[in-house]
């Protein structure tokens, strides 16, 4: 059986706003050797996922302070000044988003996000007003590339999978999404996004 696309999945970060923790130490840190240590000995990639995953940040900030007590200033820093690793909004990309809303298709994110971060940045963007929903990670306490969070959008949004294109700059949660059956494109850049989006003859851009 063959399925109609009706509706494209986007990720966040990365594909619509860029976020980039260098942009907050490399104002804190004196110089990028001492970021990479810093952020190496923390595990603060790792550390920061447990938030996407619905860890309140004030647990997780004292819980790694607690392990890391000299660097406990800079693990605070994130949490007070974190809107300083986002980037302006990829002009490029948002202008696709509202080339396919116009053209008639159905419009999700699908992010892995703290939900309390969420909730700083949510009515600062207006291209979240394209979106019919929001599945945002750490309000379901569930992560891609997880199958459970893939599951809860498609419950969420009426679909299959087949009947989705799936967008997202992470490779192990596309090859997650292609496994479950979505259409799932890799994202490296606006260019390249719209390409892969016509050659699933998807209207519209």
């Amino acid at each position: 059986m063959t399925h109609k696309i009706t509706a494209i999945i986007f990720d966040l970060g990365n594909v619509l706003i860029g976020w980039d923790v260098y942009r907050l130490y490399d104002r804190l840190l004196p110089d990028r050797a001492a970021v990479d240590r810093f952020l190496e000995q923390t595990r603060f990639m790792e550390w920061n996922a447990k938030q996407d995953a619905g860890r309140p940040f004030r647990e997780g900030v004292a819980d790694l302070s607690s392990q890391f007590p000299h660097y406990a200033e800079l693990i605070q820093a994130y949490d007070t000044q974190w809107k300083e690793s986002l980037t302006p909004p990829y002009e490029e990309s948002v202008q696709i988003v509202r080339d396919l809303k116009q053209a008639g298709y159905s419009l999700y994110l699908l992010s892995n996000f703290s939900a309390e971060k969420f909730e700083l940045v949510k009515n600062q963007f207006d291209f979240f007003n394209q979106f019919d929903d929001m599945i945002i990670s750490g309000e379901h306490k569930t992560v891609k590339p997880e199958p459970a969070i893939f599951k809860l959008a498609l419950n969420r949004i009426g679909r299959v999978a087949e009947e989705c294109v799936f967008i997202d700059d992470s490779l192990p949660n596309i090859e997650t999404a292609r496994a479950m059956g979505f259409h799932a494109i890799h994202f490296s850049s606006p260019t390249q996004l719209k390409a892969e989006l016509a050659n699933l003859a998807i209207k519209g851009i």
